[in-house]
């Protein structure tokens, strides 16, 4: 059965039946929030960034959110198969011994055996992500304002109340309670310019530094009320960041490149770009826009998904569904990775001869 769907906009699907495709196309590629749903993206992050790209001299942005920063800033490792291959490994064998009594671990126990595990990944090999000759690496949290500038115990819950409701009336309302704040790579001493406009949402944007990379990604992935906020990240504006997903779940930006290939890549769990976390129940904030036009889109046959264990991708409510086997997780999110090596190999045979005919509309 095959795995892999391509989609695409009008403009990307105009560039693929005159020319294909190739890694000099693409300027971006974006890395949504998800969670364990990302596993089976490890094969296509493997080819892309240890095969594929390399090919090609010119700078390519990387935009994640959440998870999606995680994977991005591995593939500016100086090897980033074997980089991928860990992730993958650790991702899968995460695991929390619970304090007697408790059903699920504590937000702050969570967040302090994230933070370790995000200094073993990457303690010492910082700089190979700032320094990238290439890869231009953007790192979305979502900085809190008013009850969500600071964590509380009772201000928070009121604060992503007073979010929700405001998201209800208009996506860029969420901005009263939370901005989109933008780590990015330093270039020339600034900030690496965005490649995408900010006019859609509130946006900031600081330089990425030795100094704010650990605190930067670990807030980017810090979900509220399963982590801690992280507060006062050194050379940000102050106050509390949490997961980038709550602003740009799946990164549906208005991507511009600029003067560069404008092509957006994007290795994904599904076809449809939702907005902010809190759009995941609004069907009509799914559909493609004009920000769009230019990508395509690499997702899993949604057939082909349910062949996987408990006919879906991995996901969160596995942590549940599993309790204490843990080695019926491992296992279960180890098939599905393996099996997704499949949507790697057919990219790649679709690659050698582009068939504009496989490609569907986003």
């Amino acid at each position: 059965m095959p795995a892999l769907r391509i989609y695409a906009g009008p403009t990307a699907r105009r560039h693929i039946a005159q020319h294909g495709l190739r890694a000099g196309d693409v300027g971006v590629v974006p890395a949504a929030a998800g969670g364990p749903k990302g596993l089976v993206l490890g094969p296509l992050d493997r080819f892309l960034f240890g095969h594929w790209l390399p090919q090609t001299t010119h700078p390519i942005h990387l935009v994640g959110a959440s998870i999606g920063a995680w994977r991005m800033a591995t593939g500016c490792l100086d090897k980033p198969v074997q980089a991928f291959e860990r992730l993958e490994r650790d991702y899968i064998a995460q695991h929390y011994e619970l304090p007697p009594g408790r059903k699920l671990p504590t937000a702050a126990m969570v967040s302090q055996r994230f933070g370790e595990n995000l200094q073993a990944f990457f303690g010492g090999r910082v700089q190979q992500v700032l320094t990238h000759p290439r890869l231009r690496l953007h790192v979305v949290t979502s900085r809190g304002r008013h009850l969500l500038a600071r964590q509380h115990r009772v201000a928070t819950p009121l604060g992503y109340l007073g979010a929700f409701l405001a998201n209800t009336v208009h996506r860029k309302a969420l901005g009263l309670w939370l901005e989109r704040l933008v780590f990015s790579v330093p270039q020339a001493g600034d900030a690496c310019p965005l490649p995408f406009g900010v006019d859609d949402f509130p946006t900031r944007q600081v330089a990425l530094t030795e100094a704010n990379f650990q605190p930067a990604v670990q807030a980017s992935c810090s979900i509220p009320f399963l982590l801690d906020a992280v507060h006062d990240i050194p050379g940000a504006p102050p106050g509390a960041y949490w997961d980038g997903g709550i602003t740009d779940y799946h990164l549906h930006l208005k991507y511009d490149c600029g003067a560069g290939p404008n092509l957006v890549l994007y290795p994904h769990f599904q076809q449809s770009l939702v907005p902010g976390w809190l759009d995941k129940g609004f069907r009509r904030r799914h559909r493609s826009t004009s920000f769009l036009d230019a990508m395509i889109v690499l997702a899993p046959d949604p057939q082909w998904v349910r062949g996987l264990p408990n006919g879906k991708l991995p996901d969160r409510t596995d942590f549940k569904r599993y309790g204490s086997d843990l080695q019926g997780r491992i296992k279960a999110w180890t098939t599905a990775a393996r099996a997704s090596a499949q949507l790697a190999d057919e990219f790649a045979r679709w690659l050698e001869r582009p068939d504009p005919g496989r490609v569907e509309a986003l």
